[in-house]
Formats: structure tokens, C-alpha cells, sequence
């Protein structure tokens, strides 16, 4: 670094000479950026202080959700390399999110990515999200030079009933393609986070499907029930679609201690603590990403905020929470 303001940094390398504007230097010294000179930006891939780095791998998708954060888009930009080096920069013992749109649409790459920097650094792990639609048995040699071990799948299940999951993932047959595709990656011993996002659509069924996943998923690592994002289709559907978890909890109550009976790991992802009985609380980590993490009037001294995840920033004013407020 050539020369630092409060708000700007110039840069010298071997690639020539930049500037980034509108960030302390501090903030993003040790962080990996990726540089369009064209479009005169710099995007943060690596944030070096952070838990919470994730790679977004593409945009395009073949489902279309009724709560999806990300909208699917039709470009895709191929940024594997990048992401690679990337990852080999990362700080020791990292854990790399990979998102999208739909990963695996792309599964050549991604396979050859995983696997390379695996090998590269044996202290990295990943951790996927995918909607599980595209494995098939010609993938099992790829996968299989993957250190499947330091690799968790997160993979939706909506329902237990077909017609519930097709509907809210918006593709016809969804829900048999995802049962075979968990049997095909339980058969590779791959580590799965299976996924439900709660909603008004779903809700009464979570114990009927608590009850098929300890019966017949036995081998997931995880069932993380997770509450909606307020952005993308989840925005525009939030008044059909949010479920009040703090009135109706005995449902997810009932399903989660079912499910951890069978010996399966099961959590809550993205409760605010304060909407959560306190025999639950235990279960729902702060998991909602240090840079989407807010906190409302309501939180003002509460004596669970320092553990509690929050709400994602972008969450609404009319929040939909009957029950909230600070725990003294």
C-alpha cells in the first residue's frame, strides 16, 4: 500500500496501481478482492476478518422458489479461477460458504474447484448450498476424489408431501428427484445439512416430516428449520408466506425434539432468541452472517443480545412477531 486516507487506499502491484474509495484501509487489509478494472469495481471475496465468506458461483438457477434471497438471474460469468485463488489466500482453518443461483448446474467446475483446493489446503473446509436436483451416478467418480469429509451439502426439504415441496420450489417432480439424489450422496458418505425453511405452506406438515427424515434420512448430519429472508421472492411473498414462530412454536418444538430422538443434530437457524422458549434457546445459534446482521429497538438491553443472531438487516419494520422484545 502506497498511500492511506479515512477513506481511501492506493495500491501498487505487479498489476499496476489502484485506488479503492469508501472503506476505511483498515477494514479490508488482509482481505482478498477481485478487481474489474472495466467496471471500476472491487468486490470483497475474502473478507479476512470474517466467519462468514461465501462465494457466489452463479446466478442461474432451475427452480424457482417462493421465499428465494436470490432471485435467479439468465447471465452467468464463469468465475471459478478466481474463486480458486481466492481460496487459497483464505486465512488457515477457514470455512467457504458456496452459493447461488444453482451450483451444480455448473458441477464440472465446481468438482474440479473443491477438489483442487482441498488438496491444496488441508485446512479449509466448504460448505454448499444446493437444491440437490443435478447428482447423478456419473458424478461418483469426481465426487470420490473429493475430501467428502471437510464438505457439509446444504440441501432443501420443504415436505414430506411432494406436492407441497414442487409448489414452493416451482419445478414439477422436485421432491422424488431429491429423495433419490440423498440416497445417492448417503451412498457416497457425504455430509448433508438438510434444510426447511419454515412457511405458512409447511408449517402444519413439520412433524409429519420430522417423522420421515428420523425414520428415512437417518443419515444426514443436520436439520437446521430456518426462518425466512426478508429480500428477494421473500419480500414480495413475505405477507402469504411468514409463519410466526414465536405463537405457533409448539409445532417446531415437537418436530425439532422428535428428529434430535433419532440421534440427528437438528437447530434452528436465523430465531431470534427472544422468540424461542427458553428450553430451545440452546438451538439457535447466532447464524445469520456478521454483514445481514441487525438489531431493533426491541433488542435494547436485552441480556440475550450478545448471543442472539439478530435479525437479517433487511428485516421489516412490521417484523411479524407477535412475541419480541429484550429478555431482562
Amino acid at each position: 500500500m502506497k498511500h492511506a486516507g479515512p477513506d481511501a487506499a492506493d495500491y501498487a502491484g505487479e498489476g499496476g496501481r489502484l485506488r479503492v474509495l469508501g472503506i476505511d484501509p483498515s477494514k479490508v487489509d488482509g482481505d482478498v478482492l477481485l478487481v474489474n478494472p472495466s467496471r471500476g469495481t472491487a468486490d470483497r471475496l475474502i473478507r479476512s476478518s470474517s466467519q462468514h465468506n461465501t462465494f457466489l458461483v452463479t446466478e442461474r438457477c432451475d427452480q424457482v422458489c417462493l421465499m428465494c434471497s436470490q432471485p435467479p438471474k439468465k447471465h452467468h460469468f464463469d468465475l471459478f479461477p478466481y474463486f480458486e485463488t481466492a481460496a487459497l489466500l483464505a486465512p488457515e482453518h477457514a470455512t467457504i460458504g458456496i452459493s447461488g443461483g444453482e451450483p451444480t448446474l455448473f458441477k464440472t467446475e465446481l468438482f474440479r474447484f473443491l477438489q483442487r483446493v482441498l488438496e491444496a489446503r488441508p485446512d479449509i473446509s466448504f460448505h454448499v448450498l444446493t437444491n440437490g436436483q443435478h447428482f447423478d451416478e456419473e458424478d461418483l467418480n469426481a465426487l470420490s476424489h473429493i475430501d467428502l469429509g471437510r464438505v457439509v451439502w446444504g440441501i432443501p426439504l420443504y415436505s414430506s408431501d411432494a406436492g407441497v415441496h414442487d409448489e414452493i420450489v416451482g419445478k414439477e417432480g422436485a421432491h422424488a428427484q431429491l429423495l433419490r439424489n440423498l440416497a445417492l450422496m448417503c451412498r457416497l458418505g457425504a455430509q448433508i445439512e438438510l434444510r426447511t425453511v419454515l412457511m405458512r405452506p409447511n408449517a402444519d406438515g413439520l412433524p409429519g416430516l420430522a417423522r420421515v427424515i428420523g425414520s428415512t434420512l437417518p443419515f444426514i448430519r443436520t436439520w437446521a428449520v430456518m426462518q425466512m429472508e426478508n429480500i428477494g421472492f421473500g419480500r414480495m411473498n413475505w405477507k402469504s408466506l411468514f409463519f410466526d414462530s414465536s405463537e405457533g412454536f409448539e409445532l417446531v418444538g415437537r418436530s425439532i425434539d422428535f428428529v434430535r430422538s433419532r440421534g440427528i443434530d437438528a437447530w434452528l437457524y436465523n430465531f431470534p432468541l427472544c422468540t424461542v422458549p427458553p428450553e430451545y434457546r440452546h438451538l439457535a445459534p447466532a447464524t445469520i452472517s456478521d454483514w445481514k446482521r441487525a438489531y431493533r429497538v426491541e433488542c435494547e438491553g436485552c441480556s440475550l443480545k450478545e448471543a442472539c443472531g439478530g435479525f437479517f438487516e433487511w428485516h421489516p419494520r412490521d417484523h411479524g412477531y407477535s412475541r419480541l422484545g429484550a429478555v431482562q
